[in-house]
């Protein structure tokens, strides 16, 4: 079930709402066990089967959690409870996301004739592998008290707001507030609106660049240089209105039932060095491999710069495994592990100077874009003939009706994704924050009803029909 659909909107949320507050509200125990039975519902939708998986996650990272509190301070029992954790979370994402890739390469290396599954992904298993997992760590490490009903661990894993597409949510975030979390109407109120923004980020914006972005990555024909140009712009601003917009929703959703999820996103394309980019984008992921692999790796603080190369690549390459089977993801994370590399090793993010402000920028944002032709193409040798046509190897003329066409007919939006890629909501607000008391309230009244016509318009092409895919939803 996506955020963006009507059974959503008018059935699924509005149903979850009317329970939690109105026939359980005197009970945080039935609460919580309506909003599990929800989130299993709302997993389920799609492929319900798959809720098997999720409850065998539940049941033995609840299990693991009993002896890694137990065990804490035995570094021999508590090692083998993290290992058997990872055994068992790691495997369970090879089997269902990387068994099938893993065995046609092994045929296809060595000729051989090894059976092949037909197992299909369960959806969003990478997001709750890792919060289960990251559950019996924190509580090994006493970063969150160990759950000693089951239901309490289910909830963590499974709450629809963040379960197929984050933000991952360390349990350490959230641990006190499965039990002591205080619902407030301005905490609701501020959901709402965050997952509005959300909503507009993706049915408005990201929807229509997918248009784009397919028509030109997906075209049987030779593109010419422009158009393909136009592509990758169109698939950058798609991929981060798309994944950005839904982890608004999801902390929106979150917050509205009293739950504080961490930032996921903060303005990565006003970034100017990759590894400035990293610490804005998908932020939960970023984390979650600094936390639990590079920091136990020993991170930068370590005595060789050999050592400190070969931690970058452990992260970076298990950076692009995480997000698919597939080679291009597996270049695409090796691409930011030499990036950012050189950039570690060279000082080049640490260098200031006004006149290095825009090459930076540029340097930056060209190899972003780069990273995402790779990221969105089927195959590496789709990922080589699309950059063939961006630097005009395909032949043909450089400016072709497709660029027209789609330019103008999608110029506005391009404007849009630009203008909201930046920082200008929170600088009007900081200096709305200056002006006067009426100014204020002027300002937010007009904002909340442009807020809510742009849903009322977002809703109507929603239920139209119109082109609603989502990247993120089979990570």
């Amino acid at each position: 079930m996506l955020f963006s659909s009507t059974v959503f909107l008018f059935a699924f949320l509005p149903v979850v709402i009317f329970g939690y507050y109105v026939i359980f509200r005197k009970s945080r125990l039935l609460q919580n066990i309506f909003l599990l039975i929800m989130s299993l519902i709302f997993y389920a939708w799609g492929e319900p089967k798959f809720v098997l998986v999720m409850m065998l996650s539940i049941i033995v990272n609840w299990a693991l959690g009993l002896p890694a509190a137990k065990y804490r301070d035995n570094k021999v029992r508590a090692r083998a409870v993290i290992a058997a954790a990872a055994v068992f979370n790691i495997g369970l994402m090879f089997i269902f996301k990387y068994l099938i890739f893993t065995l046609e390469n092994i045929n296809s290396v060595f000729g051989l004739q090894i059976p092949v599954p037909q197992i299909t992904l369960p959806i969003g298993i990478s997001f709750f592998t890792f919060q289960a997992f990251s559950y019996v760590i924190d509580v090994y490490r006493n970063d969150g008290e160990m759950q000693k009903n089951p239901l309490n661990v289910g909830l963590y894993i499974s709450f629809f707001p963040q379960l197929i597409a984050g933000p991952i949510v360390r349990y350490q975030t959230v641990a006190n507030e499965i039990k002591n979390r205080k619902e407030t109407l301005s905490d609701f109120t501020t959901g709402v609106e965050r997952f509005i923004v959300g909503f507009l980020k993706k049915v408005m914006l990201a929807n229509t660049m997918a248009v784009v972005a397919d028509a030109a990555f997906d075209a049987k024909d030779a593109i010419s240089p422009s158009f393909a140009w136009l592509g990758a712009l169109a698939y950058t601003f798609q991929i981060f209105f798309d994944f950005a917009g839904y982890s608004d929703m999801g902390i929106g959703l979150g917050r509205m039932f009293g739950f504080h999820f961490l930032e996921n996103f903060d303005y990565p394309y006003i970034s100017k060095s990759i590894t400035e980019f990293w610490r804005r984008w998908h932020i939960s992921l970023g984390t979650w491999f600094r936390d639990y692999v590079y920091f136990p790796l020993g991170g930068s603080r370590v005595n060789s710069k050999a050592r400190l190369v070969f931690n970058l690549f452990v992260v970076w390459f298990l950076t692009g495994v995480w997000h698919g089977a597939n080679w291009t993801f597996l270049v695409w994370g090796l691409m930011y592990f030499v990036i950012l590399t050189v950039e570690k090793l060279s000082g080049i993010p640490k260098k200031e100077g006004r006149l290095l402000i825009i090459p930076k920028y540029i340097y930056t944002m060209l190899l972003v874009i780069f990273g995402w032709v790779i990221f969105r193409a089927e195959s590496l040798g789709a990922a080589g003939e699309y950059f063939k046509a961006m630097f005009g190897f395909n032949g043909g003329t450089f400016i072709s009706d497709d660029t027209v066409f789609y330019l103008k007919n999608n110029l506005v939006m391009f404007v849009a994704s630009a203008v909201f890629s930046l920082p200008v909501a929170p600088l009007l607000r900081k200096k709305l924050m200056s002006a006067g008391e009426r100014t204020r309230r002027a300002a937010d009244a007009a904002y909340t009803a442009a807020l809510l016509l742009m849903f009322v318009v977002a809703v109507s092409y929603m239920i139209k029909g119109t082109y609603n895919p989502f990247i993120y939803f089979n990570f």
